[in-house]
């Protein structure tokens, strides 16, 4: 497995600042940062109501999702590179630990779900390394629920940096239409998917 660069900064956004993604043509794509601090959505709900048992949410952000599970008195991880984030989940009363997916974690190989919301599935650039990631860390039959682009998207690669400035850092989209192909190449079967408005998802569980 290979491991990913660090991502940039996130923190403007995760405190409701206006940011997006650069592209090095020059395109940006726009981060939905009212999302990110904001209660829990009805999309957010169709991940939501798959968790059945200790979950870790990657890239936590703030901890819309780590706080609503814990809540409602789920197990659950907030994992994020962003000191930020992992201090706007503790405000919400729910654990979050600063570190990358991709560092060692607690419970590796006994999780029942990995979120990848927010298009997360673009954390080091790689759809089929992070996925790879996730079925180590997922006890067997344990899912990944995973948010991704619409389909007609397929996978896109690419060097992004925060609102032009900062480090550039890998990372990737990828459509519901091109997802099946990764799957089977991680290990995984997809056994549901679903989506609301312009949000897509997907469950793909581990043997």
């Amino acid at each position: 497995m290979t491991l990913p660069a660090p991502a940039g900064n996130f923190d403007p956004g995760l405190l409701g600042s206006r940011c997006w993604l650069e592209l090095a043509t020059g395109e940006r794509v726009a981060l939905p940062v009212e999302r990110w601090g904001a209660r829990p959505s009805a999309g957010d709900e169709l991940l939501l109501s798959r968790c059945a048992g200790p979950t870790l949410d990657a890239g936590c952000g703030p901890g819309r999702l780590t706080g609503e599970l814990c809540e409602r008195g789920m197990i659950v991880l907030g994992v994020d590179v962003s000191e930020v984030a992992v201090s706007l989940t503790h405000r919400r009363g729910a654990p979050a630990l600063h570190r990358s997916i991709f560092d060692r974690i607690p419970g590796e190989g006994r999780w029942r779900h990995v979120l990848l919301a927010d298009g997360n599935i673009g954390i080091g650039g790689d759809p089929a390394n992070l996925l790879a990631r996730c079925h180590r860390l997922l006890a067997p039959g344990g899912t990944a629920l995973v948010e991704l682009d619409p389909p007609g998207k397929t996978v896109r690669h690419e060097h992004v940096r925060l609102s032009g400035t900062g480090t550039w850092f890998p990372w990737a989209w990828l459509g519901m239409d091109a997802l099946q192909p990764i799957a089977s190449q991680t290990g995984y079967t997809i056994t549901w998917t679903a989506s609301t408005g312009n949000r897509w998802f997907a469950e793909l569980e581990r043997p």
